[in-house]
């Protein structure tokens, strides 16, 4: 059975991200992952685009009700009419969240993500502190490559 990897981040993101994300998106799909997003723009879709050029299996759960708002490059569109309550079954449906960027929406599934003891691992994302001490449970990677790696090492099996 194959990983199941969310892939979360902004739908407003920079140039970079969006390299970032679309190179997480074809590692994954090379080491065999399937990519689970939001199934939207930016980080998603790019990640989409990149597991897709690699024949990757792709997985968009939707905040709406029209299975056509999916980016072009998810293959399995999953509509959920929830809007941003859809953030919760993205967390948890990875064995492990590749976050790159991000705004509130990145920093809520990441939370998800945390409570349910699932590995978080940051691309040029959220940092985060408790009581004024840095907390570490996001698992900071320095490329798409390394985060690949690290989310498929520490994935919840």
């Amino acid at each position: 059975m194959p990983m199941f990897v969310s892939v979360i981040g902004g739908s407003d993101s920079s140039e970079e991200e969006l390299k970032l994300a679309e190179e997480v998106g074809r590692e994954l799909a090379r080491r065999g992952a399937v990519l689970i997003c939001g199934g939207l723009s930016g980080v998603m879709e790019a990640a989409c685009r990149g597991a897709s050029s690699q024949g990757g299996t792709t997985i968009g759960i939707l905040p709406g009700d029209n299975r056509h708002d999916a980016n072009p490059y998810v293959k399995i569109p999953i509509v959920t009419g929830m809007g941003y309550a859809r953030n919760v079954i993205v967390a948890k449906s990875g064995q492990a969240v590749i976050a790159i960027g991000g705004s509130y929406g990145t920093l809520s599934e990441i939370a998800y993500a945390l409570q349910s003891d699932i590995p978080v691992i940051g691309l040029g994302t959220w940092s985060i502190s408790r009581a004024g001490m840095e907390d570490k449970s996001i698992i900071v990677a320095h490329s798409p490559a390394e985060a690949v790696e690290k989310a498929l090492a520490l994935a919840k099996r």
